[in-house]
């Protein structure tokens, strides 16, 4: 390659990722020191990064009139069968508003009624015209003085004196390679997209609903520090408009369309309750008993309904319209398909991501984690990851009060950081990125519950699962980049590989279904509490490549001061 300048950045503050948990904790932090530096480092542009790239229609997580951060907690819990982070989600709820509020005063336009309240959606959501989300909140980020590198992926943790004192990374468009200093780092990397043989195949391959660029990096950066993860076990499987994978919440809450199979029957009266989970696990069972497919039904919907469910999800999925009007037909025409995505690590939706505080501190000193690389909390969704993220900014400045920036230098650790970075620039000859994230696709789809095998798991197959990916691993040696784009692929995918194993690992050691689709055991179909009312949480153990288990105990709301 050309020669590659090595860039040495400080700053008070780190941020890694700006998506929604990373764009508002950069503006916090100046709202409350306009003097202290913050830098935010995104692989692609914070315009249109992250989760919320395409836009949204809704806020899903708002205490509307009526309910509380308790109300909240008690939802979470009833729908992720009550093993949460009681704490966690209790103090992001009590931040929900002030986000939501927050974004409207950067000009998201919210959806009111005739008294100017916002207008709900549920009892824990209210409506927008969100296309324009992303942008709004990166001009937020411009106007409040935070820097900004964009175009620059991030590899790794500086570690010195057992204390995250930065990170390494490389330009995706110049011969640039950055070693960036700072007195704290927040990670806000979003979750893992990519582990799993997608729905749709070839060129539709990225057709899915996760983003396809959250590849798990910040996950495989604290996993080769050694930072407590917890919960991978419990994937995200979302239920999803079959092949464009629009959202179905738009459908079932905003036009009160009825999920019936083939037959025309409602058929999830006939399962045990009408939680996230228990939807999709009742849809693959229809289709696995012959009734299905299944659909959302909005035949009834009338002409104003029907131009109405267009706009929402030209907000959000435009994807569905390009298929009504290649059809040549209207929504209220025919009943929508439905169907499971691939799973997916998120912490937003479900709760797997880094073991942390209240104050959202990880286990390694000097790192934060907010958003949906944070684990413990689900369903905290834009708001839910912009108050997580509040939190850790507001701590973060009131730790690096006691922190001195620490010297430039030419470290061992950069040089080393450096060559694995580029070594597969150098390679003459070897695999590409495309071959081994097939690989890794086909290895978990097949033995590791994906969407092939209708998310069922069970020891054998993971054992399976765990001896294919040692190897695939050992393979990586062997990977080969031509240019920056590819190198950013071939990244992309090592850090897959060491997210896949871990969460092999957590698939093996709960022995219980606790969460179905997400996480079912086929040899241990019940849910045991007994036994399994604990959180599983592991260590990555970067010199012998081996994951220990640890077993954390659950912290109650009893346990909190909530006054």
């Amino acid at each position: 390659m050309e020669q590659c300048e090595v860039v040495e950045l400080t700053t008070d503050i780190l941020i890694i990722g700006g998506g929604a948990a990373g764009c508002y904790a950069g503006v916090r932090a100046k709202e409350e020191n306009p003097d202290v530096d913050i830098l935010i480092v995104d692989k692609a542009h914070i315009e249109r990064s992250g989760c919320l790239a395409a836009g949204i229609n809704a806020i899903n997580a708002y205490l509307n009139p009526g309910v509380g951060p308790k109300d909240f907690l008690d939802y979470i819990k009833q729908d992720s069968e009550d093993l949460v982070r009681d704490d966690l989600i209790y103090t992001l709820a009590q931040g929900l508003n002030r986000a939501a509020d927050k974004l409207e005063q950067w000009g998201l336009p919210f959806l009111k009624d005739e008294e100017g309240n916002f207008l709900p959606r549920g009892r824990r959501s209210v409506q927008i015209k969100g296309e324009n989300i992303k942008p709004i909140m990166a001009q937020a980020v411009r106007d409040s003085g935070v820097d900004v590198l964009n175009r620059v992926n991030i590899t790794n943790y500086l570690i010195e004196d057992n204390r995250v004192k930065g990170a390494y990374g490389f330009s995706v468009r110049d011969n640039k390679f950055y070693s960036i200093n700072a007195k704290a780092v927040i990670c806000a990397t979003g979750g893992a997209a990519g582990i799993y043989r997608p729905n749709n195949p070839g060129q539709a391959r990225h057709k899915m609903w996760y983003p396809p660029f959250n590849t798990g990096a910040g996950y495989a950066m604290g996993l080769r520090a050694g930072a407590e993860m917890t919960t991978f076990e419990m994937r995200f499987i979302a239920l999803r408009v079959k092949d464009v994978i629009s959202p179905t919440g738009t459908i079932a809450q905003g036009f009160n369309a009825r999920q019936v199979n083939a037959l025309g029957e409602e058929y999830q009266t006939n399962y045990e309750k009408n939680t996230t989970p228990l939807r999709l696990y009742a849809t693959v069972e229809e289709n696995k008993a012959g009734r299905g497919p299944c659909y959302l039904d909005i035949t009834h919907l009338d002409t104003q309904e029907n131009q109405k469910i267009k706009e929402m999800f030209l907000n959000m999925s435009p994807g569905i319209l390009l298929k009504w009007a290649d059809r040549e037909i209207e929504p209220q025409d025919e009943p929508v398909e439905i169907c499971g995505t691939e799973p997916y690590l998120v912490g937003g939706h479900a709760q797997a991501g880094y073991w942390i505080n209240t104050d959202r501190h990880t286990t390694l000193e000097g790192l934060y984690a907010a958003g949906d690389v944070a684990g413990g909390a689900p369903k905290k969704y834009v708001t839910g990851a912009m108050a997580e993220a509040e939190i850790a900014v507001l701590d973060a400045l009131e730790y690096i009060k006691g922190v001195a920036l620490r010297e430039k230098s030419q470290s061992e650790q950069l040089t080393k950081e450096f060559e694995r970075v580029y070594a597969p620039l150098q390679r003459k000859e070897g695999v590409g990125p495309a071959e081994l994230e097939e690989r890794l696709q086909k290895i978990m789809d097949e033995y590791a519950g994906g969407v092939g095998t209708n998310y069922e798991l069970h020891q054998e197959k993971l054992l399976q699962a765990r001896k294919l990916l040692r190897v695939l691993e050992q393979d990586l040696g062997s990977i080969q980049a031509e240019n920056l784009h590819q190198l950013l692929q071939v990244h992309e995918v090592i850090d897959r590989v060491i997210v896949a194993r871990v969460l092999v690992e957590h698939l093996l050691y709960r022995k219980e279904t606790r969460w179905k689709s997400y996480q079912q055991r086929i040899d241990y179909p019940q849910r045991d509490d007994q036994n399994w009312f604990i959180f599983v949480n592991s260590v990555y153990d970067q010199q012998t490549g081996k994951v220990k288990i640890l077993e954390r105990e659950p912290i109650e709301l009893g346990d909190l001061d909530v006054s």
